[in-house]
C-alpha cells in the first residue's frame, strides 16, 4: 500500500479513538485570506502605494447618528505590532442589527466586509470576528461586519425567528445589505471619499450571504468569495433529517464509518492515476457498500457490517428521494475518514446536523412556526412542499447578469469531503449558471473551484490553506482571471504539501516526476 494511505489511514484510526473531529472551528474561515498578499500583482497592502487618511476625528462618526442607524461607541484604537492605528465603530441599525466599522488611519481605498457562520448571532466584537476584521485592517482595508440582528447567547440556533418574521428576514438577506450600506457611509464621511472598491469574503452561511447579495444586490460588492455556500438552505436541513431517519433504522458508530473510509480510499485512490491519500473527484467512484465491504453472514461483528448497516449507508450516499424523484443530492464518497463524525455520525449524542436541522423545522421552515417538529415523523413526500423559507432563505438563482452587468466577480470554492454542506450543491449551481448565461459570459465573471480532501471551508486530508482574496482582487482590478490558486496542507505548523487548486472543471494532473507534495509537479488540465 503506498506510504501515502498508510499515514491517512492511522491518522483516521487515531482520530475515532481519540473522539475528535479533524473539522476546523467556523472562525478559521476567512483564517487564508491576504497570505498572497506580498506576491500579489496588485500591491494592496498598507506598507505600500498611496494611502487615504481620515478627513474627520474618530469620535466626529458618533454624529452620524440618524433615524435608520445610531453609532454606539467611536474609539481610536492605537497601533500594535500586528494591527496599524484605526477606528473602530459600533452601531445598530433598526429595529435590532448590530455592526462593527474599522477605519484605519492609512487606508487603501478598499472596503471588506466578512461572512458569519451557521445561524450567525456572533457579535460584532467577538474574538473571531475581530480577528478576522484586523487581519482586512492590517492590509489596509476598512472592515465590517454583522450579528445579522440577533444575538446568539440569548437566541442559540435557529430561536430568533420564533414568531418573528422581522429578524427571519434580517438573518436572510436585510442585515447584510443595510450594513455594507451604511458601512460605506461611515467610510464616505471619515474619509470624505467613497471606497473605490468592495469585497465580501465568508464561508458556510458566510457563502451563502455572498451568494445572496450577488442576486438581491449585485450593487453592494465588486468582488465576492463565496466558499462552501449553504445556498440550497432548507434542503440541506432537510438531508440532515434523510440521514438521521436512515441512522435511526440502523446506527453507524464511527469506527465503523472510519472502517468504510479504508474501503473507499482503498478503491478510488488511485482512480485519478495517482494513489496519494486524496480522491480528486468522488464523481469518479464507484464504491457500493453492498459489493465493497464485507456482509455479515450470521450475527453483528466489528470485522463486517450488517444488512442494515449497509442500508444505511446506501441511503445516505443516494440522499432524500420520493416518488422517485431526487430531492437532494446524496452525500459524495471519501469524507468518511473524520469528515462524517460530529456532522452525519456522533458517538457521544447528537450530531450538529440535527441540532441545526431540528432549529430550522421548528423556527424557520413553515409558517406559522411548528416548535413541537420531531425528525422522527417528517413525510418526504409531502413536507418539503410545505416548506415556505425557500424564497426568503435559498441563494439558488442562477440569474447573475445584473451583477455581471456591473463588473462584479465571484470565486465560489467547495471542499469534496464536506459533510456539513454537500459540495454537490455548489457544483450543481454553478452549472445552472452556465445554463442560463452561458459558458462565455459565465468565465467573464464567475470561477467554481473544487479541494479534493478538505472538509468544511478547512481541515480534512487534503490542502485546506489557500488564500482566495488576493486573486480576486486582481482580477476585479487588474482584469486577471484566476487560472489556479496555489493551496497548502499545514500540520504542526509545517507545510507538508502543495497542491494547485483548479477552476471547475479543470483538475490537478501530476507531471509524472518529482515529489507528489510539491506544488509545481501538478498542472491544470481538462478530466
Amino acid at each position: 500500500m503506498h506510504p501515502a494511505i498508510t499515514w491517512r489511514l492511522a491518522l483516521v484510526r487515531a482520530v475515532v479513538l481519540a473522539g475528535i473531529t479533524l473539522a476546523a472551528p467556523a472562525a478559521a474561515q476567512n483564517g487564508s485570506s491576504f497570505l498572497a498578499a506580498s506576491t500579489s500583482a496588485i500591491d494592496y497592502r498598507v506598507t505600500q502605494g498611496p494611502m487615504t487618511r481620515p478627513a474627520a476625528s474618530c469620535r466626529s462618526t458618533l454624529q452620524l447618528t440618524g433615524h435608520d442607524y445610531s453609532v454606539i461607541s467611536a474609539t481610536l484604537v492605537a497601533a500594535t505590532s500586528e494591527v496599524p492605528e484605526h477606528c473602530r465603530v459600533y452601531g445598530v441599525i433598526r429595529p435590532e442589527i448590530n455592526f462593527g466599522v474599522h477605519l484605519p488611519t492609512r487606508w487603501n481605498g478598499r472596503f471588506y466586509m466578512q461572512g458569519n457562520g451557521g445561524y450567525a448571532g456572533n457579535a460584532p466584537d467577538a474574538e473571531g470576528t475581530l480577528r478576522t476584521a484586523m487581519r482586512a485592517v492590517a492590509n489596509g482595508f476598512a472592515a465590517a461586519s454583522t450579528d445579522t440582528g440577533h444575538d446568539a447567547r440569548v437566541e442559540p440556533l435557529g430561536t430568533f425567528a420564533h414568531n418573528n418574521q422581522a429578524k427571519e428576514i434580517d438573518y436572510a438577506f436585510r442585515a447584510v445589505h443595510l450594513t455594507a450600506v451604511t458601512a460605506k457611509a461611515v467610510i464616505a464621511a471619515y474619509y470624505e471619499t467613497p471606497q473605490r472598491y468592495s469585497y465580501w469574503d465568508g464561508c458556510s452561511t458566510g457563502g451563502r450571504q455572498g451568494l445572496m447579495s450577488a442576486q438581491r444586490f449585485p450593487g453592494d460588492f465588486d468582488g465576492i468569495i463565496a466558499g462552501a455556500p449553504v445556498q440550497n438552505f432548507t434542503d440541506t436541513q432537510m438531508a440532515y433529517i434523510w440521514n438521521n431517519q436512515a441512522l435511526a433504522e440502523t446506527p453507524l458508530s464511527e469506527a465503523k464509518v472510519a472502517q468504510v473510509g479504508e474501503a473507499v480510499y482503498e478503491r478510488c485512490d488511485g482512480v485519478d492515476g495517482l494513489e496519494d491519500g486524496l480522491i480528486g473527484d468522488p464523481r469518479q467512484c464507484d464504491f457500493d457498500p453492498s459489493r465493497h465491504l464485507p456482509v455479515c453472514s450470521g450475527s453483528a461483528s466489528d470485522e463486517c457490517f450488517t444488512p442494515g448497516e449497509i442500508e444505511t449507508l446506501q441511503a445516505i450516499y443516494a440522499g432524500p428521494v420520493a416518488g422517485g424523484q431526487q430531492l437532494f443530492p446524496g452525500q459524495p464518497l471519501g469524507a468518511e475518514p473524520g469528515g462524517w463524525t460530529n456532522w452525519i455520525v456522533s458517538d457521544r449524542g447528537t450530531t450538529i446536523g440535527s441540532r441545526f436541522s431540528d432549529a430550522f423545522f421548528k423556527y424557520l421552515a413553515f409558517t406559522p412556526d411548528e416548535p413541537d417538529f420531531d425528525w422522527r415523523t417528517f413525510d418526504f413526500a409531502t413536507d418539503p412542499a410545505r416548506a415556505t423559507s425557500r424564497a426568503m432563505l435559498d441563494a439558488m438563482d442562477p440569474d447573475l447578469s445584473a451583477f455581471r452587468a456591473r463588473g462584479g466577480k465571484m470565486i465560489t470554492h467547495f471542499g469534496w469531503a464536506d459533510t456539513a454542506l454537500n459540495p454537490m450543491m455548489g457544483l450543481n449551481y454553478y452549472e445552472d449558471v452556465l445554463e442560463t448565461m452561458g459558458q462565455g459570459d459565465t468565465l467573464d465573471f464567475y470561477r467554481f473551484f473544487t479541494v479534493p480532501g478538505m472538509f468544511h471551508c478547512a481541515g480534512g486530508l487534503g490542502t485546506d490553506r489557500f488564500d482566495v482574496m488576493t486573486p480576486l482582487v486582481n482580477w476585479v482590478e487588474g482584469g486577471v482571471a484566476p487560472e489556479t490558486i496555489p493551496a497548502a496542507r499545514v500540520e504542526s505548523g509545517q507545510v507538508t504539501r502543495t497542491r494547485p487548486l483548479c477552476p471547475y472543471p479543470q483538475v490537478a494532473r501530476y507531471t509524472g516526476s518529482g515529489s507528489i507534495d510539491d506544488a509545481t509537479n501538478f498542472a491544470c488540465a481538462a478530466p
